[in-house]
């Protein structure tokens, strides 16, 4: 097995109630989701309640986008959320993921961090995949976004 984590944080100049709305609520994300970009006729799939713990997103696109699904495990306002992250196409993967939101003076610190581990035939191609860089600039693309709908200007 080959383990991994992501972390990447932002100051967002906005309260974390008003930050973590956006968080909260899967439906928000296509406004803020660094791969909404990826697949334009995406099907998205939503399902429990509209936001907090047992809200559900499932995604079926391209290749580049691949499938998979999201659920709320743990919503705490205004100050964390836990996401169950199973990717299902290109390949199979469990990824915790998980945001945090500190107050900080003029607004919140947003930490957004994602681990997991590579298995099975995926397992072949780990010494070539560093998932830093490959999802890294994704969560910075996500994090900039997300201040833009949080505090627009």
């Amino acid at each position: 097995m080959s383990a991994y984590t992501v972390t990447r944080g932002a100051f967002i100049p906005a309260p974390p109630d008003q930050v973590f709305q956006h968080v909260d609520s899967f439906r928000r994300w296509t406004t803020w989701s660094p791969w909404e970009d990826l697949d334009p006729q995406m099907e998205r799939v939503y399902t429990g309640p509209e936001e907090g713990r047992g809200a559900q997103y499932a995604w079926m696109g391209n290749r580049k986008a691949g499938s998979g699904r999201m659920e709320i495990v743990e919503s705490v306002e205004p100050r964390s959320i836990r996401i169950r992250l199973e990717f299902l196409k290109p390949f199979r993967s469990l990824s915790p993921t998980g945001f945090t939101f500190e107050p900080q003076s003029g607004g919140t610190r947003v930490t957004w961090s994602l681990a997991g581990e590579v298995r099975g035939a995926a397992k072949l191609f780990a010494p070539f995949m560093n998932m830093d860089k490959m999802v890294g600039k994704d969560f910075e693309k996500g994090l900039a976004r997300l201040s833009q709908v949080a505090a627009p200007r």
